[in-house]
């Protein structure tokens, strides 16, 4: 029992995505029968969101005293956000166009693998600016519209720093409430490692291993092109902002297998609240940055779309002009703006963007073979530029982050 004891949290979901992993192969119908325990444990996790982001944005803002500070924090996190995610959606672009990946590959995908449900053009930009503003946060909450909640909880709080001391208990019942939830986190986290497993199980025992063998060409191009992207340009902001590498990667290193285990980046929110505001980035800049981030810099969503959609205009025989793929690159950046943090959202985005530019969905139909592992890698670098997104905007607002606490792992 010592020893069980001294086993980290990281370590038993490494344990548990093993132990999925060869269960799907052993006994693949015993492992489909997991999906309850996947789905129960994504659902608490989803339990979590709503009440966890109101608590520490309306705290975090309210507590700041200043309307002024949580402005100069947005306006530096949104500048941020969009010159690193269009780094990555050139870099996407790169990759696909120098590999080639969908050159030579057949696209007569099963029919049955095409998606069920009518192709949508993407929203234009005055619908994405409208989808923005909560007509309720209730219903907001209810469907897990987390930039309208953003939104609603910036005004509010301003609403609550505006009022001064009249607004006090509200505000010490929103730091109650996020204290609550952050316990509430840890008993929901110490089912990680069932729901991990079930879930690696799960898409293993229905897919098989040849799902980390399916156009592998495409697989190596983009796990390749998000390497690089983790290494070059989120290696340089570290290296450039003077944050520590070791105490970063410690914090970020649960939040980051979460998200990969997962594909939901939902599921990593919690965790990643907690550990960065652990770090050492302050609260009103963690629970304002880091939500506004899951809408405005999905650094492997952005990347993995531009690769996609040249793909799928490859695998039709298509040649783009660079003129063609710019335009496809400039409404990648708009349409991807709020893409949800649930798996397999950004299918959506790719089938409107190609619809859009004329080009089949025969490609879409070979991607959906495999887009269950390229959505565990977009998704985690998506929660770990968002975590360094944080980091950031801190060093940019003055906080020495080499002075914080070591990380104390759970």
């Amino acid at each position: 029992m010592g020893i069980l004891g001294r086993i980290s949290a990281t370590t038993w979901i490494f344990i548990a995505m093993a132990a999925g992993v060869t269960l799907g192969v052993v006994a693949p119908d015993v492992a489909k029968e997991l999906t309850p325990a996947s789905n129960i444990f994504l659902k608490l996790i989803k339990s979590i969101i709503a009440p966890l982001l109101f608590a520490t944005l309306v705290y975090g803002i309210a507590a700041s005293g200043n309307v002024k500070t949580m402005g100069r924090v947005g306006g530096k996190a949104i500048l941020y956000f969009e010159i690193v995610t269009t780094v990555a959606l050139f870099l996407g672009l790169g990759a696909v166009n120098i590999i080639r990946p969908g050159v030579g590959q057949h696209a007569d995908a099963p029919a049955a693998a095409a998606p069920a449900a009518p192709i949508k053009p993407p929203p234009t930009v005055a619908e994405i600016l409208e989808h923005t503003f909560p007509q309720s946060v209730v219903d907001a909450m209810a469907k897990g519209e987390v930039l309208q909640l953003v939104v609603f909880c910036f005004i509010f709080g301003a609403a609550c720093t505006a009022i001064g001391d009249r607004s006090k208990p509200i505000v010490e019942w929103c730091e109650s409430l996020a204290e609550v939830m952050f316990q509430y986190t840890r008993y929901v986290m110490m089912l990680a490692p069932i729901g991990v497993g079930a879930a690696i199980a799960v898409t293993v025992g229905t897919k098989g291993l040849g799902v980390l063998f399916t156009l592998g060409k495409l697989l190596v191009t983009m796990y390749a092109a998000l390497l690089v992207f983790v290494l070059l340009v989120l290696g340089t902001v570290i290296v450039v902002c003077r944050i520590p590498m070791m105490r970063f990667i410690n914090a970020v290193k649960e939040p980051w297998l979460i998200a990969f285990s997962t594909a939901s980046s939902e599921a990593a929110l919690p965790k990643a609240l907690e550990n960065m505001e652990k770090f050492g980035v302050p609260k009103h800049i963690v629970s304002f940055v880091l939500p506004t981030g899951y809408s405005f810099n999905l650094d492997g969503t952005t990347l993995y779309l531009s690769g996609a959609s040249v793909f799928c205009a490859q695998v039709a025989g298509i040649e783009l002009t660079w003129t063609q793929q710019l335009l496809m690159m400039l409404t990648l950046m708009l349409t991807s703006k709020g893409v949800a943090g649930v798996p397999r959202a950004s299918l959506v985005i790719l089938s409107g963007t190609i619809s859009t530019f004329s080009i089949p969905a025969e490609g879409i139909t070979l991607i959906l073979g495999i887009d269950a592992v390229l959505d565990m890698a977009r998704t985690s670098v998506n929660v770990l530029g968002n975590c360094l997104a944080t980091a950031v905007v801190a060093r940019w607002e003055g906080v020495d982050l080499s002075k914080a606490p070591e990380l104390v792992e759970t």
